[in-house]
Parts: C-alpha cells; sequence; structure tokens
C-alpha cells in the first residue's frame, strides 16, 4: 500500500469530525466525576462508565486494525455494491435497537479492566482517534466503497459502513453513559 497521504472523502472527513466533538463534550462531561464514581458498575454484570470507555476504544482499534491487515496482503477487495450497502443497513439497524446485545469476545468483558483512570483512557482514545484518522489519510480514495472491513454481524462492508459503524455505536453507548451516570446520582427510599 501507498503510504503517501491522500484526501479523505468528505463523508468520512465529517465522521471523524463528528466522533471528535462529541468525544471532546464527552471528556468535558466525565472530568469532574470521581474515578469511583466512573468506575462504578451500575449493577452486577453492567459496564462501568469507563469500560463502556474502554470498550469504545478497543471496538474502534479492532475496525483500524483489520483494516489495516487486510490492506497489508495488498489485496484486489470487491467493491461494496448493493451487498455491502444492506449489511451497512443491517448494522445501523442492529446497532439502533436499544436491547442489550452481547459484545464479541474480541472487544468484550475480559478485555476490559475492573478500574482505569479517567485522563489515562481519555489519552489513549484521543491518540487512538488520531492514529485512525492518520491511517484513513493513507488509504486512497477509491478503497472507501471496497469491502476493507468485516463487521462481527452484518458482515463486509467498506470503509463508508465502518464509519457509519462508528458513529452509530459511540451514539448508542453515549446513552449507555448518560443512563449508568443517572443512576449513579439516582436517589432510592
Amino acid at each position: 500500500m501507498n503510504v503517501t497521504q491522500t484526501k479523505i472523502p468528505k463523508k468520512v472527513d465529517r465522521q471523524l469530525q463528528y466522533l471528535d466533538s462529541e468525544l471532546i463534550e464527552l471528556l468535558k462531561l466525565l472530568k469532574d466525576y470521581s474515578e469511583r464514581t466512573l468506575n462504578k458498575k451500575p449493577a452486577e454484570g453492567k459496564w462501568s462508565v469507563l469500560q463502556v470507555m474502554n470498550h469504545l476504544i478497543l471496538v474502534e482499534g479492532y475496525g483500524k486494525t483489520y483494516v489495516e491487515k487486510k490492506l497489508s496482503f495488498n489485496p484486489n477487495p470487491k467493491k461494496a455494491g448493493l451487498g455491502g450497502s444492506w449489511r451497512k443497513f443491517v448494522m445501523n439497524t442492529f446497532v439502533k435497537i436499544p436491547v442489550k446485545i452481547t459484545a464479541p469476545e474480541a472487544v468484550g468483558d475480559q478485555h476490559l479492566p475492573e478500574e482505569s483512570s479517567f485522563w489515562e483512557t481519555a489519552k489513549k482514545w484521543k491518540q487512538q482517534r488520531e492514529e485512525l484518522r492518520a491511517f484513513l489519510e493513507t488509504i486512497p480514495a477509491e478503497h472507501f466503497n471496497k469491502e476493507l472491513f468485516k463487521h462481527a454481524f452484518a458482515g463486509k462492508m467498506s470503509l463508508y459502513g465502518l464509519m457509519d459503524f462508528n458513529v452509530a455505536h459511540f451514539k448508542r453507548h453515549r446513552k449507555q453513559i448518560n443512563k449508568i451516570l443517572a443512576k449513579s446520582f439516582k436517589i432510592t427510599d
């Protein structure tokens, strides 16, 4: 793969800007909470705020790593086409369903720390996001509509599908973080 810098397609750039601004807003919201609160699980078998953040970091990193590995073989991937669009639709619908979905093993419970530092987690996430942008800038524009990403549930899709997933996945877990925080401060009789 050619490692010269290319221009990221506008849609992907907008998605990265959205994710960056949402991450900044999330970190602003969470910075004044205690480590204890952010590490507190709302119930047995549920994730703390910091575990949700670590899950999001793992998932975003996994997508990038998958595409890097795929491109390292100098593949000739096929165009995502109608099948890729359908799988992207299925994935977007799946992520929006308001029921608990068990995370795939690679990004699930066994890979999440029981406790972590907010500032270290924030630093790791911001660094990973910068690395994602830098990586996407090395990919030729014609590769963005090729089947280079494989979602655990929906299957093969384009880099546009990967970014759609990252956005939808972030939104889903942002709601989860809001619920955890609301539950942490709920007064019970």
